[in-house]
């Protein structure tokens, strides 16, 4: 599509229209953001600004993981449209983790498949806790951490907080390296041990410790699973 203003649009190629008429799965990319925003900017239809938007950041996945005010470089995207932006991911992060919620998290590929696509490309070290029940079925996941690759993450007592609180039965300690590679340091082996001791005392289950990096020919699955290796 050219640059044309939605009222230029024949009626069944408007996104709304050509939703009702042949499905959601039928729109675009742009189009679906379209629908969102409901509005472009003066001389530029919704859909290319949408479709600006993309092209900016490369893709959804990149567009996804923009802060507000890298959204707002673009003309047209003000505070408004970047808190729409952000809603949509979130809800759709929610509801992914939320298929997971129905089923046992019980291997180190469940909890890449929760968490991966989210953690693998963040320029920040997040540690994350997997809290299960004793069924091993999701209760949520917590952030518990946000810091650079060069800082430490958090202390026993700072991790076990979130599984007291929710009654967790076993938790999975979920981090990133920003590097891509997902080999444990000396600072995370000895980091889970602490860990590990912290829940024997207090009865909480330790089921493993995921790092989330890059698909790489030594890590195909892009991720270093603890109980894998036999480090737990």
């Amino acid at each position: 599509m050219s640059s044309r203003l939605i009222k230029d649009i024949p009626d069944d190629e408007r996104p709304r229209e050509k939703l009702e008429r042949f499905g959601a799965q039928s729109l675009t990319d742009s189009e679906i953001l379209a629908l969102f925003f409901a509005t472009g900017r003066k001389g530029v239809s919704v859909i290319d600004m949408a479709r600006e938007l993309i092209d900016t950041f490369g893709s959804l996945k990149e567009l996804s993981r923009a802060e507000a005010q890298e959204l707002q470089t673009i003309k047209g995207i003000g505070p408004a449209k970047s808190a729409q932006l952000a809603a949509v991911f979130e809800f759709g992060r929610r509801l992914a983790r939320e298929s997971f919620k129905a089923m046992p998290i019980s291997s180190p590929q469940d909890v890449y498949d929760l968490l991966g696509p989210e953690m693998r490309g963040l320029a920040q070290e997040s540690v994350r806790v997997v809290l299960l029940n004793h069924r091993k079925e999701l209760i949520k996941t917590t952030e518990i951490f946000l810091g650079t690759k060069n800082e430490c993450f958090a202390s026993p007592p700072e991790i076990l907080k979130s599984a007291i609180i929710n009654s967790a039965a076993s938790i999975i300690l979920v981090h990133n390296h920003p590097t891509g590679d997902p080999s444990p340091s000396a600072a995370d082996i000895q980091a889970t041990r602490k860990l590990a001791k912290a829940c024997e005392t207090i009865g909480i289950g330790l089921d493993d410790h995921v790092i989330i990096g890059s698909v790489t020919p030594s890590f195909p699955e892009g991720y270093y699973s603890f109980r894998e290796s036999g480090l737990l």
